[in-house]
This record gives C-alpha cells, structure tokens and sequence, in this order.
C-alpha cells in the first residue's frame, strides 16, 4: 500500500491567502462598491432629473428669494 507522505503527481492545493492579500481583497472590494453606488447613483441622478430652462441673467435683489409668476 503506497503511503499518505510519498510525492505524487495529482492536484496541488493552492495555499489559503495570507492577511496581506485578504485585506487588500477587502480593501479593493470596499472601493468597489463604492465606486459603484456612485456610478448608480449618478446615473439615476441623470435619469430623474428633468432639464430647466435657466435664465439668461438671473435675478439678484432684496426679494429675488421670493418666486415670482
């Protein structure tokens, strides 16, 4: 019977990531999802918002915080 310790030619298990690798693993998944819910957020930002027409010079006086018709 051949023994648990003799060298074989079979799959090679890959070694677990060290702390190094898992942080950065998590660091970049964090920047990521961020980037991501940026992305999305801008885009619905884009997609919601309707255009307004702007005034060519906008109106600067006392009462200019007051909507007029």
């Amino acid at each position: 019977m051949r023994s648990s310790f003799a060298t074989h030619r079979g799959l090679t298990l890959m070694k677990t990531p060290n702390f190094r690798q898992q942080a950065g693993r998590r660091r970049l998944a964090v920047a990521c999802a961020m980037v991501g819910l940026a992305l999305v957020s801008g885009l619905i930002g884009t997609l919601s918002h309707k255009p307004i027409d702007i005034p060519a010079k906008p109106s600067t006086g006392p009462f200019s915080y007051f909507p007029t018709p």
